[in-house]
């Protein structure tokens, strides 16, 4: 969208003149999925689809929503002084938590605010449109209120928005990707310390493909907690005889020697793809750095196995984009990102092949599934800002 665009759609909505213009990226993992709550390694990159919003100031305590995506539900308005979830104000339950958090922390919200939002990420593809809605929020409090805030703190209200305002008990890898990206970097995130790294992300003549399975995913309903809460479990069974906090400070060789104080076949599937899944994404890293693309797609092949076998969170439609997308030429791996579930995949492709790529995968995913999947090509962005 362009800066235009967005003041005529908020004018229009609001009858005034929009004070400033964002625009928050959604994001892609390249590896290291469901590592981040068990203290790994996460491979994030902010990607150009996202979510454009429009604000300004109030003279009163209202804070007034309305996004393109959901004209339907017009303009919902809550009190700044009353923030608490409802259900009913659906998607504006984002933006109220980050606002609840940012006043609870001391930030001086002392005035309502119109917000216009406009988002071209799928929804429920699992490209993080909460953080990027949360991160927006941020953003956008920042500059009217010309908040003294740090960007990592702003990430971290997010993932506290996400925990304890909407009850998903994910991880801080989403709201950092989307608010500390960099174009053409992808951030290695050691999510036990937050120590990051912008890693050059040159894949000479391949893209990164997106493949949406066109299958909602809503995450609070997934087994994502249930997910979390086995490998908090193994990590209580192997401190009988180790002392960890996650399962992200161990290495394959340990894990292996201590697996049997796990008492259960799933939990030590769980805890096998969390350790294994961190050491693939410094693996990763080290291919990329060292120009070894074909050693990185078959890292980005082998998350995907181990998603699919191990941490079983694929299904279907996940599973027949990456074995499709393996089989076809000019690609270097590809594998689910996300949470699972639904959503999307990621493909590594040579750029000319991706016509007859999303052609040949298209075809099959919709023999298989019944329905045809989409395609997007990601190009890697910046984090959360002005226009």
């Amino acid at each position: 969208m362009e800066k235009t665009e967005l003041q005529n759609a908020f004018k229009e909505v609001f009858g005034t003149e929009a004070e400033k213009t964002f625009f928050s990226p959604g994001r892609i993992n390249l590896i290291g999925e469901h590592t981040d709550y068990n203290g790994g390694h996460v491979f994030p990159c902010a990607i150009t689809l996202g979510t454009y919003g429009a604000a300004s100031k109030r003279d009163d305590k209202k804070l007034r929503f309305f996004s393109a995506n959901f004209a339907d539900a017009g303009v919902i308005e809550v009190d700044l002084e009353d923030l608490h979830y409802d259900k009913a104000d659906s998607w504006t339950n984002y933006p109220k938590g980050m606002i609840h958090f940012l006043k609870e922390a001391g930030y001086k919200i002392d005035a309502g605010m119109d917000v216009y939002v406009n988002g071209n990420i799928p929804n429920g593809s699992g490209l993080s449109s909460s953080a990027s809605l949360e991160l927006l929020m941020g953003v956008i409090a920042q500059e009217l209120f010309d908040l003294d805030v740090d960007r990592l703190d702003l990430v971290k209200i997010g993932m506290q928005t996400e925990n304890e305002f909407i009850g998903v008990n994910s991880g801080i890898m989403d709201q950092f990707a989307v608010g500390m990206g960099k174009a053409n970097r992808a951030i290695l995130l050691d999510t036990n310390t937050l120590e990051y790294e912008l890693v050059p992300l040159d894949l000479k003549d391949n893209v990164i493909v997106i493949m949406n399975t066109n299958k909602r995913r809503e995450l609070a309903d997934s087994k994502y907690n249930e997910r979390r809460s086995e490998c908090e479990m193994a990590v209580a069974e192997l401190n009988t005889k180790l002392d960890i906090k996650t399962l992200g400070e161990l290495d394959q060789q340990t894990y292996d020697e201590y697996s049997y104080l796990i008492a259960d076949e799933n939990r030590i599937k769980r805890a096998r793809h969390a350790v294994w899944e961190n050491q693939r994404t410094m693996q990763a890293q080290a291919a990329l750095e060292a120009g070894d693309l074909e050693k990185f797609g078959r890292l980005v092949n082998a998350s995907h196995v181990s998603l699919e076998h191990d941490y079983e969170v694929t299904g279907l439609e996940l599973d027949t984009l990456a074995h499709q997308a393996w089989q076809q030429a000019g690609v270097l791996g590809a594998r689910m990102t996300g949470a699972g579930f639904g959503g999307c995949g990621i493909a590594i492709v040579n750029k000319d092949q991706v016509e007859v790529f999303k052609e040949n995968v298209g075809k099959a995913y919709e023999e298989i599934v019944g329905y045809a999947p989409s395609f997007y090509i990601a190009e890697i962005a910046d984090g959360t800002k002005v226009l």
